[in-house]
């Protein structure tokens, strides 16, 4: 409940006439006015809060609960809240009243109970909907606006005897903590609307070192009230008023989704290019002596030839650069620079990978055909798989595949693959007489006792059955270098290497083609 207060006095009544009114009239709540409350809370009321039609509230003294008259009358003025209340016949309301003329009281405090109500950036409760509950005369308002404008009484009898009244528990509820700009609503059931009481607080004059020291060596009720004191005198302090010391972390280390994988160049392995020279032997056998058996004693053997192809491998150089600004190396937290670093290492490697997976399929020009339906079915795969694998054996002088390289999507069309009672080709679990152990959640599967490499960076459709040492990488990793730009007070910095592919043996490759 929300109680504040309203002053000049003035009493007009007939002596002696018990029938005379005993009234008092004046502001209770000045529209639009910030008032700083009993509880320390600062709230405004604004015009329209109140229900001029409500059931009359109480007129009480200083909100302790008994009951001296009731409220007749509120009106919307333009400048607050009007009231009229009257007085009961009663000895504490002769009282009041009499204090009233002594000038003792000369403020009224309205307790009501905010229903919609929000609050400012500056922490102020503004009410736009309560309930009024009680008024009370008081000694000293909330608002300086609210004032007793005039008081009509008549002098006390003495025949009346004072009125009875079962003291009432005060109504009041703990103060509620509201967030800025949350809204309460009167139809909301859940919400316990909040008793503000606004009797002004009086000022407190912080204590000088001294009193609080003196305060402090006393201790007990004196030093816990001057705390508490101290407390209710601080303003609050919120982070909206001190954005200028408010730190912005950040969680290291810096996301970065890119993988810099090369499942291609990794199965194969990447030999080490000679240092000299922009291209390279690569020397290759490519007629083999000949056997035969002996016809005779004595006769001769026979004769062969023997060639050796040197294959001619020409570096290239992948890499790229970035210019960093020397405020950026200084100022940037995590560092700027090992984030490049980091970042180019990751491109480089996906765009290497790149080139020999693109590689590895144009040098393979055996063909066999797999349709996309047939793709769906385990004997057909089965069959494509072991028709390679004889290919191979018969063109290659013997060898057989030892890598399966497909792409994403052939990677999960042989994951789904199953037999004829819907069992998985490729379980994970591995039970007996399976094919191979694939999962989702790993490319390191094996399927047909081959090993399965999968990478993004092979176009839809890519199956290619295999034997790795047909395919040879070579690569010099070159890493990072920078260079400092005085005129424009910046770091260049490139990340480099040489790389080159050869299909030294096409014969140990068959590929997959849809028709």
């Amino acid at each position: 409940m929300i109680k504040f207060t309203a002053i000049p006095i003035t009493l007009d009544a007939a002596a002696g006439d018990s029938t005379a009114p005993r009234t008092i009239t004046g502001i209770a709540v000045p529209w639009d006015t910030v008032a700083t409350v009993s509880g320390g809370e600062k709230v405004m009321f604004k015009r329209g809060a109140f229900d001029l039609n409500a059931k009359p509230a109480r007129l009480l003294e200083n909100h302790d609960g008994r009951p001296i008259g009731i409220v007749t009358e509120i009106i919307d003025l333009e400048n607050g809240l009007g009231f009229t209340a009257s007085f009961a016949r009663s000895q504490q309301a002769d009282n009041v009243v009499e204090l009233i003329q002594m000038s003792a009281y000369d403020s009224v405090s309205v307790g009501a109970v905010p229903r919609k109500f929000k609050y400012d950036k500056n922490g102020v409760m503004i009410v736009s909907s309560a309930d009024l509950q009680e008024l009370s005369v008081v000694a000293v308002p909330a608002y300086a606006d609210a004032i007793i404008d005039s008081i009509a009484a008549s002098e006390p009898d003495p025949e009346v005897e004072e009125e009875s009244t079962e003291p009432q528990p005060d109504t009041s509820l703990q103060e509620e903590t509201m967030s800025q700009e949350t809204q309460v609503e009167a139809s909301t059931p859940d919400v316990i609307p909040t008793t503000i009481f606004a009797a002004a607080r009086r000022e407190f004059k912080l204590p000088s070192p001294a009193e609080y020291i003196s305060s402090y060596l006393k201790g007990g009720h004196e030093f816990a009230q001057m705390n508490e004191n101290i407390r209710a005198a601080a303003p609050d302090v919120i982070t909206t008023d001190t954005p200028g010391i408010l730190p912005t972390p950040i969680l290291a280390p810096v996301y970065n989704n890119f993988r810099g994988l090369r499942p291609v160049v990794d199965a194969i392995g990447a030999k080490a290019m000679p240092a000299g020279g922009k291209i390279f032997i690569r020397p290759e056998v490519t007629t083999h002596t000949s056997m035969a058996v002996q016809s005779a004693e004595n006769a001769a053997l026979q004769s062969g030839t023997f060639v050796v192809y040197n294959n001619q491998v020409t570096k290239n150089t992948y890499g790229g650069y970035v210019t960093i600004s020397e405020q950026d190396m200084d100022w940037t937290d995590p560092n700027v620079l090992s984030l490049v670093l980091d970042d180019m290492s990751r491109i480089y490697a996906n765009q290497t990978d790149d080139v020999a997976a693109d590689a590895l399929v144009a040098g393979a020009t055996t063909t066999a055909v797999l349709s996309d339906a047939n793709l769906l079915l385990a004997d057909k795969v089965v069959a494509f798989v072991y028709d390679a694998a004889a290919t191979i054996l018969s063109a290659s002088n013997g060898n057989l595949p030892t890598h399966l390289f497909v792409s994403s999507d052939v990677f999960a069309s042989l994951g789904k693959l199953s037999d004829s009672s819907l069992r998985p080709l490729f379980p994970q679990t591995g039970p007996m007489n399976a094919y191979g152990q694939m999962s989702p959640a790993s490319t390191e599967s094996v399927a047909f006792g081959l090993r399965v490499v999968v990478d993004r960076n092979f176009a839809a459709k890519t199956m290619i059955v295999g034997e790795a040492s047909g395919f040879e990488i070579f690569e010099q990793q070159k890493g990072a270098i920078s260079i400092d730009n005085p005129s424009t007070l910046s770091r260049t910095i490139a990340f480099r290497g040489y790389f080159a592919t050869l299909m030294i043996d096409p014969t140990k490759f068959v590929k997959r083609v849809t028709a």
